[in-house]
C-alpha cells in the first residue's frame, strides 16, 4: 500500500499565513507559530478578523498533520516506523499544541474588540469559545495523550485478530463473508472461530477500558464534574439536548422500533424453518438465496459507487472520481490494517480521505456509499471561509452519510443486474437500518450507565450489558453463548475511542429517514434540499441545519412511529419484488 503523500495533492486553497515549507510535525517549527500568534498586537475590529484567519489556517494544517498520521498508521498498524511516527505527533506535537491554543482562544475572549464583531456572524463561535473556556484543564491534557495512545493500542490488538479457516490466515472483517453461507453449519462454525478468537481477548480488551474509565472520570472530577457523562456532553458541546433525550430515545427505541425487529425477525425465522434464530441465523439470506456477490475487485466497488453517487447527482459523481484519480481511497481488507471504516477530512487542502476494509460484501458497497456521503459533505463545505465553521455537529454528519446509502438505492444495477437481487439489497439494507437503532440505543444507554457508576466490577458491566440486549435487542437465542454475549461490546470502538459518540448515529439515522422520504416523494428536489444542508456546514444551529436540509431535529416516539410505519410499508412492497 503506497503512503498518501501530500504533496502529490493538489492545494486549491494555497496558504496565506504559514511558510509552504513549514514543518508541522516537528514542535521547533510549531511552537514560533504560537508565539507569533500570541504577542501579535490586536488594535481593531479588522485587526482581530484577519487574527482569527491566520489562526484557522494555522489550525487546519497541524490537524492535517494529524490527520496523515493517524491515517498510515490505520493503513499499517503493523509498521513500527509508522506507529512511531504517530505517537510522536501525540506527544511532542498535538499534547504541548493544547495549552497554546487554550491561550489563543482566551485572547481572542479577551480581545476588547470582540464585541465589535458581528453577532450574527459570532454566535456560535462565541458559544463554543465560551463553552471550551469553561472545561479547560491544563492536568487533563496528559490524560488525553494518554487515552489517544490508548485508542492506538485498540487499533493495534483489534488489527491484529486472525483466524485460519479453509486453510488460510483471515482478517475477522474476511470472516463475515461466510455468515452469509447457506450452509448453516460452515455459517456457525465461522461465527464461533471469530467469537472464540475474540473473547481470548477478553481480558486485554477489558484491561484497555478500565485504564480508560479510569483516565475519563479523573479527567471529568479535574474539571469540576461529578461524573464522566455531564462532563462528556459540554465537551461534544451538546447545547440542543441533553441526557434526558438521550433516554427518550431509549424508551423510543424500545416501543416504536424493537417490535419492528422483532416481526422482522419473526419472518425470519419461519422462513427458514428454525424453531429459534441463533447468532449466525441473521446475516444469511431467509429463503436459501446464495449471497450477494456486488462485486469481486476493489476497482468494481470505486467503479459502481461512483457511478452511483453521479446518477444521485452529478457534482458527486465529479467529486469522487476526484478522490480516486488523487489516491483518497484505501478499500481493502487486509493483515495489519485497523478494523472498520471512516472518512476523514485532509482540512488544509480540504479534500476528504476513505478507509474501508471491503471484502466483496453489499455491505461493503453500503459502507463505501456511507462514507462517499460523509465525503460529499466535505466538499460542499470547504468554501465556508471561516475554518470553525466548516464543519456541521456530528449529528447531521451523519446525516449525510446515512441518507447517501438510502438515496443510492434506485441505482443499484450498477452492482445487480437482476432486478430481484437490486430488492434484496434494499430490503437488507432497511432491515439493517431498524435493527441499528436499537444498537445504538444499548450502547449509548451502556456508556450512560458506565459513566454514571465507574466503581463497577467487571462481571457487573457484563451482566448489565446482557440486560440492555434483553430490554432493546432482538429475539434470536443466545443459550450457551452468554459469555460471547456479555462480551460482545467489545466489537463497538466508540465504546473505547469516542466515549458516548455514538447517540449521533441514532438521532442522524432518524434525520436520514425524512430524507429518504422527501427523496422519494421528488427525487429532484429531495436531493436539493439535501445538498442546501450539507453547504451550511456549521453555520447554524443543529436544528436549524435539520431544517435547511427539509427535515426536523426530533426523535421522539411522536416522529419515530411513523418513520417506522413507512418502512415497513416499503418493506412488505419490496419481498414481493425479491
Amino acid at each position: 500500500m503506497k503512503l498518501l503523500d501530500p504533496k502529490a495533492l493538489p492545494h486549491d486553497f494555497s496558504r496565506r499565513y504559514l511558510s509552504p515549507s513549514a514543518d508541522l510535525g516537528k514542535w521547533e517549527s510549531v511552537e514560533p507559530i504560537f508565539q507569533e500568534l500570541e504577542k501579535r498586537p490586536l488594535r481593531s475590529a479588522d485587526d482581530l478578523r484577519q487574527w482569527l484567519d491566520d489562526m484557522g489556517e494555522f489550525y487546519d494544517c497541524l490537524n492535517e498533520e494529524g490527520s496523515l498520521r493517524y491515517i498510515r498508521m490505520t493503513c499499517k498498524t503493523d509498521d513500527p516506523e509508522i506507529e512511531r511516527a504517530y505517537v510522536e505527533y501525540l506527544e511532542k506535537v498535538s499534547e504541548p499544541s493544547k495549552p497554546r491554543f487554550f491561550a489563543l482562544s482566551k485572547k481572542y475572549w479577551d480581545c476588547p474588540f470582540r464585541p465589535a464583531l458581528p453577532e450574527k456572524d459570532f454566535f456560535l463561535y462565541n458559544r463554543s469559545v465560551e463553552n471550551e473556556l469553561a472545561l479547560y484543564r491544563e492536568e487533563n491534557i496528559p490524560l488525553e495523550t494518554e487515552l489517544e495512545k490508548l485508542s492506538q493500542q485498540f487499533q493495534k490488538l483489534s488489527g491484529s485478530l486472525m483466524v485460519t479457516y479453509e486453510g488460510r490466515e483471515q482478517t475477522l472483517q474476511q470472516m463475515g463473508r461466510y455468515l452469509e453461507l447457506t450452509d448453516r453449519k460452515k455459517r456457525e462454525e465461522a461465527w464461533r472461530l471469530s467469537a472464540e478468537r475474540r473473547l481470548k481477548e477478553k481480558d486485554s480488551f477489558d484491561g484497555l477500558f478500565d485504564q480508560m474509565l479510569k483516565l475519563r472520570v479523573q479527567a471529568a472530577k479535574n474539571a469540576g464534574f461529578e461524573n464522566y457523562r455531564d462532563y462528556a456532553f459540554k465537551r461534544k458541546e451538546r447545547f440542543d439536548y441533553g441526557p434526558a433525550d438521550c433516554e427518550a430515545f431509549h424508551e423510543s427505541a424500545e416501543k416504536a422500533i424493537k417490535p419492528l425487529v422483532a416481526k422482522i425477525q419473526e419472518k425470519r425465522r419461519k422462513t427458514m424453518g428454525l424453531s429459534t434464530l441463533r447468532p449466525w441465523d441473521l446475516s444469511v439470506d431467509p429463503s436459501g438465496l446464495p449471497p450477494l456477490k456486488p462485486f469481486e475487485k476493489t476497482e468494481d466497488l470505486i467503479g459502481g459507487c461512483g457511478k452511483i453517487l453521479a446518477q444521485v447527482d452529478p457534482e458527486f459523481g465529479k467529486n469522487f472520481s476526484t478522490m480516486r484519480d488523487l489516491g483518497l481511497l484505501d478499500l481493502e481488507s487486509r493483515k495489519g490494517k485497523a478494523p472498520g471504516g471512516y472518512q476523514s477530512d485532509l482540512s488544509e487542502i480540504r479534500i476528504p480521505f476513505i478507509f474501508a476494509n471491503a471484502v466483496g460484501l453489499d455491505h461493503d458497497l453500503r459502507t463505501l456509499l456511507h462514507e462517499g456521503g460523509h465525503a460529499m459533505h466535505s466538499f460542499l463545505s470547504r468554501n465556508i471561509p471561516f475554518s470553525a465553521y466548516r464543519h456541521a455537529p456530528m449529528e447531521f454528519c451523519e446525516v449525510a452519510s446515512m441518507s447517501m446509502e438510502l438515496m443510492a438505492d434506485p441505482f443499484l444495477s450498477e452492482f445487480y443486474a437482476d432486478p430481484k437481487q437490486a430488492a434484496r439489497s434494499v430490503r437488507r439494507h432497511l432491515e439493517d437500518v431498524i435493527a441499528l437503532l436499537p444498537w445504538i440505543a444499548t450502547v449509548d444507554a451502556f456508556q450512560h450507565w458506565i459513566y454514571m457508576n465507574p466503581g463497577h466490577s467487571r462481571e457487573e458491566r457484563g451482566k448489565f450489558w446482557i440486560s440492555l440486549r434483553r430490554r432493546l435487542g432482538g429475539t434470536e437465542d443466545w443459550g450457551g453463548l452468554e459469555e460471547v454475549q456479555a462480551h460482545l461490546w467489545h466489537r463497538q470502538l466508540h465504546i473505547f475511542e469516542y466515549p458516548f459518540y455514538y447517540i449521533e448515529y441514532g438521532i442522524a439515522q432518524l434525520g436520514a429517514l425524512q430524507v429518504w422520504k422527501n427523496f422519494r416523494k421528488d427525487k429532484k428536489e429531495g436531493v436539493r434540499l439535501y445538498k442546501q444542508g450539507l453547504s451550511v456546514g456549521g453555520t447554524q444551529t443543529l436544528p436549524e441545519i435539520f431544517k435547511s436540509a427539509g427535515i426536523r431535529f426530533d426523535f421522539s416516539l411522536k416522529m419515530i412511529e411513523p418513520l417506522m410505519q413507512e418502512v415497513e410499508r416499503e418493506l412488505e412492497n419490496l419481498e414481493k419484488l425479491s
